[in-house]
């Protein structure tokens, strides 16, 4: 079984593609679930009410981006305490641009044929719960919980989501 958050979902469906015998279950949480040829960039933009990408900037001669310090607790961390914020804003490291923009490569016959669960996250302010529905009624997953949480609920509600990974 494998995880995804993120823009980690586009890794888990070419890790499927790569390998569809070796996985039992796919797991989006608040993550990328892209069509063949689509990259993570292309989805973000779709995503008017994100704060993403107009906040982000770029790092390193263009090589990477991160997300302006103003926006990074209501982007990512707006249901999280101040402690859990921290936490993660001194881990946070910039992300490469390249692998936003490459398109993920998947078939049907390989990764459409492992199963897909999602967890999606409504007051997700990165990838707004709209742009998770639209990527789940492209590629439908099943089955699908929501949690009442921002786009990190590792941190704001670790026990329900726990529940829900049990649970799959």
């Amino acid at each position: 079984m494998l995880l995804g958050h993120s823009r980690a979902g586009a890794l888990i469906s070419r890790a499927a593609e790569l390998a569809p015998d070796s996985i039992r279950m796919l797991v989006y949480l608040c993550a990328y679930l892209l069509p063949d040829g689509q990259s993570v960039a292309e989805e973000a933009r779709r995503d008017a009410d994100s704060l993403l990408v107009p906040n982000m900037v770029p790092v390193q001669r263009g090589l990477t981006c991160r997300i302006r310090d103003e926006a990074l607790r209501e982007a990512f961390y707006g249901e999280c305490s101040d402690e859990d914020f921290e936490f993660a804003r001194e881990r946070l490291a910039p992300e490469p641009l390249r692998a936003l923009a490459a398109p993920v490569h998947v078939s049907a016959e390989r990764f459409g044929r492992v199963p897909r669960a999602y967890i999606e996250t409504a007051r997700d302010r990165a990838i707004t719960l709209a742009a998770q529905r639209r990527m789940q009624s492209a590629l439908p997953c099943a089955p699908v919980f929501t949690l009442d949480t921002d786009h990190s609920p590792f941190l704001s509600q670790p026990e329900a989501l726990a529940r829900i990974l049990i649970s799959i």
